[in-house]
């Protein structure tokens, strides 16, 4: 497996799926405001995928669920992800790349996963 499995931009696919999910915690206004803001950042920060996961709440996906499965063989075969979208807060909301940081974790829970991050919207 590659040592670095990622991109260093998000896809552009991966905008309107944040978009999508932000929509269902907070509407759509304000969850264009929040991709707004994630488009505007000039570079990833870096987190563990186990800490990722921690702060989250989310579960880690098995190997055999059928995107992290994708995901694996694609950097099996040399591929790379797109790093994850966040929005901080408690709990961190993973808008786009659940997957990605399952199948970050799979392949080492301490490496560390690029992530675009913003804070959440007050008021």
């Amino acid at each position: 497996m590659p040592e670095e499995h990622w991109k260093e931009d998000p896809d552009a696919g991966d905008y309107p799926a944040a978009h999508s999910f932000l929509s269902l915690l907070v509407g759509g206004a304000a969850a264009r405001k929040l991709v707004k803001a994630l488009k505007k950042q000039e570079r990833p920060e870096r987190f563990a995928a186990k800490d990722l996961l921690r702060a989250s709440g989310l579960p880690l996906l098995s190997r055999s669920d059928s995107e992290v499965a994708s995901d694996l063989e694609k950097v099996k075969a040399g591929e790379k992800l797109s790093p994850v979208l966040l929005v901080q807060g408690n709990p961190l909301w993973i808008a786009d790349g659940y997957h990605r940081v399952c199948t970050s974790y799979h392949l080492d829970e301490k490496a560390l996963v690029p992530c675009w991050i913003v804070p959440r919207l007050s008021g």
